[in-house]
């Protein structure tokens, strides 16, 4: 795992734990590297002893720039997270984070996919584009798209096409009646940032509400969606499912999401 800063990183507790698993002699470590040298470390990465790497903040959308070459996903979203390098060297990068996203939601709730005409998501970020993009290629008709600074989500907007339309972050609660699949892709309601204050009793009784906070597991937005009878997705499943094709990729074995793997992470999570 290449960041700046690294060490909040849980890929390691993820890829060991398959490592263990499956017999497999290799090692997954953390590779703190300032963004100044990070396209050379890149660049150079078999060098160091290594067949591929995940990418994180703030380094997804350089190593977008860094590859010789990134699949349809990474194009669309602008990030890469996962590489790995071929036998002739040359460095090949993906963004597995819609797939991550998609797979959890469609494991978690898969009635969401019935009668999904409208789907809204919080945030204009990174996060957002990844999931814009599993939605879209999902065939969601008609995304609302609201973010705190609207000429975010109206660039955003621009990049997907007409298929996402922008609402006013003031105007969100009055648009939710009409949503079957909330998504907040903000900070908002993690662990240390302010609460969101949205009114989710204002979506349908069959809405399916997703979270990509994991810290805390259980946040105060998918509390009020339970309490209120809905579906919720925590964000952890998305962190252990795009992990999946990295894994495969790099160690030529395709590794299972198991209730083993998600009770060691959320340990690691309680732990601190």
């Amino acid at each position: 795992m290449i960041g700046w800063p690294v060490e909040h990183s849980r890929s390691p507790a993820i890829h060991g734990y398959w490592l263990a698993h499956y017999g497999i002699d290799g090692a997954y470590t953390k590779e703190a590297v300032p963004p100044e040298n990070f396209p050379a470390f890149l660049s150079t990465l078999s060098e160091h002893g290594y067949v591929g790497a995940n990418v994180t903040l703030p380094h997804k959308e350089a190593a977008l720039r860094t590859v010789d070459d990134a699949d349809p996903a990474a194009r669309a979203i602008g990030a890469v997270n996962t590489v790995w390098v071929d036998e002739r060297g040359m460095l090949h990068g993906a963004n597995t984070d819609a797939y991550g996203f998609m797979t959890n939601l469609d494991a978690c709730a898969p009635e969401w996919r019935e009668g999904y005409d409208v789907a809204m998501v919080l945030g204009a970020g990174g996060a957002a584009r990844a999931i814009l993009h599993g939605l879209i290629e999902a065939g969601v008709p008609r995304i609302l798209l609201t973010n705190r600074t609207i000429a975010k989500a109206d660039t955003l907007a621009r990049d997907f096409g007409d298929s996402v339309q922008v609402v006013p972050w003031e105007d969100k609660d009055s648009a939710l009646s009409a949503c079957r699949l909330l998504v907040n892709t903000t900070s908002l309601g993690m662990a240390g940032q302010a609460p969101l204050d949205i009114m989710v009793s204002a979506l349908p009784a069959d809405a399916v509400v997703a979270d990509i906070v994991y810290v805390p597991l259980e946040t105060p937005l998918l509390a009020a969606a339970r309490a209120r009878g809905l579906t919720g997705v925590d964000g952890l499943g998305m962190l252990l499912h795009q992990a999946v094709p990295g894994f495969e990729r790099w160690f030529g074995v395709r590794p299972e999401v198991t209730p083993d793997l998600r009770a060691l992470v959320v340990a690691t999570l309680e732990a601190g």
